[in-house]
């Protein structure tokens, strides 16, 4: 019988697989690159390990798109292969991964809340189970969770980088600060635990200080994954943004946050839309940055791994002039919406549907259309997940949109109408 670095019993025949199951772990609790490498090197030592395996699905899954989805499904089902030898805990983290796969996430996340409860030493589970809550805007839970296996983890860094982000994630701003300084006083390289105290920094208006506790980090982010990495830096730029210093923003979206990401991956691609939009609604010309941009965005339009995504792209394309593509994405997120998982139904039908028709008349400066359509799901953008920060975008688009809808209806005479500056604040 082996054990994990958490404790926890792993069926294995090799000791050598736990070695390197073990850095899987690290890896993916601490968003690092090499966690690709970890997994092939556990799977090489033992083939038939069904964690490794649901490990590795859980991981191509967390990807969200399509290539990295079939790779998952292939783990997955050498995970179910060899499933029936395992421990209770392995069994049920493999049917919290298997209800994932096929979109069952209300499945899912009880099974994580079971191992939460039974095996509270289980940190993947814990951060798997946030990582749903988050996608469903469920900041109460995403809380609740950490909070529920805090007994089990005294002094564990990464546990307190997770609570952390739950806090802010629910306005317990001072508490969320505290619990991120103290992960970063064990481990000064946990870059989740810099990430929820940038939150908070960023929420409270304390722009220079942000700056300061994130730009006194940037030398541990080098062994972090692309996700991360471009995701605090794209933290940073906001900082300078707020400072009126579009010039930094614009250069760290040209050398970090679009510069440094894996231009295929929809996590980073949603970053870089997001900071470029962010900079055209503070008047910037952005030249051609959205054309090169949408070039990596044709294989987004029939995936609709989270809405969230899907709302990026979309607008994405609209500032490219790809309006075919923008058409045939609607038309499929339509019929995604009436086939996907019940739990998930409403989201996309009420929310994200309508939500994208907002965003590709503001791209197109429809503004009365843009406003019309997007009034009445501002009060439920966080049904389509992301954070506070994160959908703080949409509401300002509603608002510049709402600015120039309003000017021109002042502006009635074609004499006296102003020059339509499509994205200026």
């Amino acid at each position: 019988m082996f054990k994990d670095a958490q404790n926890l019993v792993i069926t294995s025949v090799s000791p050598v697989a736990i070695a390197h199951l073990n850095d899987v772990i690290d890896h993916a609790l601490s968003y690092g690159k090499g966690i690709e490498d970890a997994i092939i090197k556990a799977l090489t030592a033992d083939p038939t390990c069904a964690i490794a395996h649901a490990y590795a699905a859980a991981y191509f899954l967390s990807q969200e798109n399509a290539v990295d989805r079939r790779q998952a499904l292939r783990h997955l089902q050498m995970a179910q292969q060899y499933v029936l030898q395992t421990t209770q805990r392995e069994q049920w983290y493999i049917q919290a991964i298997a209800a994932w796969s096929t979109g069952a996430i209300d499945q899912a996340l009880q099974w994580h809340e079971a191992i939460a409860q039974s095996y509270p030493q289980d940190l993947i589970s814990v951060q798997q189970g946030q990582y749903h809550y988050f996608y469903r805007g469920d900041a109460t839970n995403l809380k609740r969770l950490a909070e529920r296996v805090l007994p089990a983890h005294s002094d564990n860094h990464y546990l307190y980088g997770m609570l952390a982000f739950g806090l802010e994630q629910c306005g317990a701003l001072k508490q969320a600060e505290v619990m991120g300084r103290k992960a970063i006083a064990i481990n000064r390289h946990d870059p989740w635990a810099q990430h929820a105290v940038a939150h908070v920094l960023e929420t409270q208006g304390r722009v220079a200080e942000g700056i300061v506790w994130m730009e006194h980090h940037t030398d541990t982010w080098t062994a972090c994954n692309s996700m991360l990495l471009t995701h605090n830096w794209w933290h940073v730029a906001l900082y300078y943004l707020k400072q009126g210093d579009w010039q930094t923003a614009l250069a760290l979206y040209d050398t970090c946050v679009w510069g440094q990401a894996r231009k295929e991956t929809p996590k980073d691609q949603v970053g870089a839309i997001a900071l470029l939009l962010r900079l055209e609604l503070q008047g910037v010309d952005v030249g051609d940055r959205w054309q090169a941009l949408s070039s990596y965005l044709r294989f987004r339009l029939h995936e609709h791994a989270l809405p969230f995504q899907d709302l990026h792209a979309v607008y994405a394309m609209s500032r490219a002039g790809k309006m075919t593509w923008v058409a045939e994405m609607l038309h499929s997120m339509q019929a995604h919406a009436q086939t996907v998982d019940q739990s998930q139904h409403r989201a996309w039908r009420e929310v994200a549907v309508p939500t994208a028709q907002g965003l590709i008349a503001h791209a197109q400066g429809d503004w009365l259309t843009a406003t019309t359509v997007l009034k009445p799901v501002m009060h439920r953008l966080h049904e389509i997940g992301g954070s506070h920060t994160q959908r703080a975008l949409f509401k300002q688009l509603y608002q510049n949109a709402q600015r120039h809808a309003n000017a021109s209806a002042v502006c009635t005479h074609p004499a006296i109408a102003p020059k339509r500056l499509l994205f200026a604040v």
